[in-house]
């Protein structure tokens, strides 16, 4: 066992993590922790493991440094320059740490798995890239409702990484991605923002909807790059810990919407652009897959209804087919088939669960649809009905063959 250099039992934790943050930074994780122990001796460290103030993630904690007998959470003093002097922020340093507003109840940004989720289309390439845990930045594009974000969530889940999804919109800026000032108890506080933390915490990033951004997004230019981000507001630079990635998805590829179908989508830099090494275009699942899906949906409600799965598909893809041609304006997305899906368990009406889940329409597209949906149960309604069975009349004079 390592003998301490002093009989201080505060001077004792600062000597071991003194040598945890030089040779692993302000995060470790368990494995991190028991090879420190095995290689120079120390006991395991309960006192950082069970103390809810140091968890950073699952099996992650921070690491106490600077004035360790007076720290009880993990902080330090700061430099940072504040509006308010006599204010104090928890956290900053000259160079990797700025963990200051991590909330001692957020123990885990893993996902939950989803028991209704289907793999497909490019779900092994996504996961593939995350378990790797190099920096390589994908861009997915794709239409609404075909599992551009659920997929990254659940190959998330899936590997038990965590991921900062960050919703952008059209007021999206360097404030909300990177951290500000924010006033707490009457002081003004530094905040890290979601992009920080994520590169911090050695996270996946998730920049959802990236083509509603205005050209505010280009702060991320460096952090698309794997190279860090300068906080020129609190004068910190901020490295990304191994396995920080960024995953970005949209429904255009960034050159805007020429058809006015999503409104709110702008022209991406190309420099912005040019950053992400890999565009994946996600479509909408397979008709089996699709039916894969519903066959969930419908048994987390307790329904066995496949002909009802198999008519839905079928519609859906001869509406996407249509779309295709160009000859209509709407689609029917897999999300609104699971939207249908759960109408019907409340309704238990087949064509009332899709009115109500076609409503959003307009009156001439609701009316297409719903009469190709009659077209479709039409022959099938037929096939149910009794068959009638006509004999031939046989006279007493007929004569045999």
């Amino acid at each position: 066992m390592r003998l301490a250099k002093s009989d201080s039992v505060h001077e004792a934790r600062k000597e071991f993590a003194d040598l945890a943050y030089e040779k692993y930074g302000q995060i470790v994780d368990r494995r991190q922790l028991e090879d420190l122990c095995s290689e120079h001796g120390y006991k395991w460290p309960s006192w950082l493991v069970t103390n809810h103030q140091y968890r950073a993630g699952r099996g992650k904690y921070f690491l106490p440094v600077g004035d360790f007998e007076k720290t009880e959470a993990p902080v330090e003093k700061s430099s940072v320059p504040l509006v308010n002097p006599s204010a104090k922020v928890p956290v900053t340093s000259e160079d990797n740490c700025s963990l200051q507003n991590y909330s001692p109840s957020e123990q885990s940004y893993i996902p939950s798995k989803d028991p209704l989720y289907v793999k497909f289309g490019e779900y092994d390439f996504i996961e593939q890239v995350l378990a790797s845990r190099l920096f390589y930045p994908v861009f997915i594009t794709g239409l609404s409702g075909n599992g551009k974000t659920f997929m990254t969530e659940q190959a998330c889940a899936n590997l038990k990484r965590d991921l900062f999804r960050v919703n952008i919109t059209i007021e999206t800026d360097e404030d909300d991605l990177l951290g500000g000032f924010r006033l707490i108890d009457g002081q003004t506080v530094w905040f890290d923002g979601p992009v920080v933390k994520a590169m911090l915490t050695g996270s996946v990033l998730l920049l959802d909807e990236i083509d509603l951004a205005s050209t505010k997004v280009l702060c991320l230019q460096p952090v698309l790059e794997g190279k860090g981000v300068f906080l020129k507001k609190v004068n910190r630079f901020v490295k990304p810990a191994p396995g920080f990635t960024v995953v970005a998805t949209a429904n255009t590829k960034g050159k805007g919407s020429d058809d006015g179908r999503f409104i709110g989508t702008n022209i991406l830099n190309e420099a912005f652009l040019e950053r992400f090494p890999v565009t994946i275009e996600q479509e909408y699942p397979q008709p089996t897959v699709e039916k894969r899906i519903l066959k969930k949906v419908f048994s987390t409600h307790n329904i066995d209804d496949t002909d009802y799965i198999e008519l839905l598909v079928r519609w859906a893809d001869s509406i996407r087919g249509t779309f295709a041609d160009g000859a209509c304006n709407e689609i029917i997305s897999t999300r609104r088939l699971v939207h249908i899906a759960n109408a019907y368990a409340i309704v238990r009406d087949r064509e009332r669960a899709i009115s109500l889940c076609i409503n959003r329409f307009d009156a001439d597209t609701k009316e297409a649809f719903l009469e190709l949906w009659g077209a479709l149960v039409a022959p099938e309604e037929e096939a149910q009905e009794e068959p009638v069975h006509y004999e031939s009349p046989v006279q007493d004079d007929a004569i045999p063959f």
